[in-house]
C-alpha cells in the first residue's frame, strides 16, 4: 500500500481535517481554493515563523498572489494576518470584517490550529467562510 505524504501540502494534519469539514458545510471543495502559506516550509515543532522566515518567503507568496490573481484571499490567523496587511491588524478584532488593498478583498478568520484549542471559535469561522461565499456568489446565510 503507498502512503500518500503530505510533503508540500498545506493543512494536512487535523486542523487541515477541520478546514476541509467547515468547507464542505458551505458547499466549497477543498479543489476549488487555492491554498498557499506565508512560510514554505514548517518551522520546527511546527511553531509560529519567525520574522526572518516569514521575511524570506514574501516575494515568493507575492509572486504566488500575482500568477493566481484572486478576488479574495482569506487570511487564517494572526501569522497571515500582520505579514499581508500589517503590523496594526489583530486577528481578534479584524476577523470576520472585509479589508480591500489592491484591488483584493481579503477575510480575516481564525487560523484552523485555533478552532482545535477552543471550540468556542467554530462558528466565527464558518460564518466568515459564508462571508466569503456570499461575496463570491451572493447568497449564504449566518449560522448563528
Amino acid at each position: 500500500m503507498r502512503t500518500k505524504i503530505g510533503f508540500g501540502e498545506p493543512f494536512v494534519g487535523r486542523a487541515g481535517k477541520l478546514m476541509n469539514l467547515a468547507f464542505k458545510a458551505i458547499g466549497l471543495n477543498r479543489q476549488d481554493v487555492y491554498i498557499a502559506n506565508i512560510v514554505k516550509c514548517r518551522p520546527p515543532g511546527n511553531r509560529n515563523p519567525e520574522e526572518d522566515e516569514c521575511e524570506a518567503c514574501m516575494n515568493y507568496l507575492r509572486n504566488q498572489v500575482i500568477l493566481v490573481k484572486p478576488e479574495i484571499i482569506v487570511l487564517l490567523g494572526s501569522v497571515a494576518l500582520k505579514h499581508i496587511l500589517g503590523k496594526e491588524y489583530g486577528i481578534t478584532a479584524s476577523r470576520g470584517k472585509w479589508v480591500e488593498k489592491k484591488g483584493i478583498k481579503y477575510m480575516p478568520t481564525w487560523h484552523p490550529a485555533a478552532l482545535l484549542r477552543d471550540e468556542t471559535k467554530k462558528i466565527d469561522f464558518v460564518n466568515d467562510l459564508l462571508l466569503v461565499m456570499k461575496e463570491l456568489n451572493g447568497k449564504s446565510d449566518s449560522l448563528t
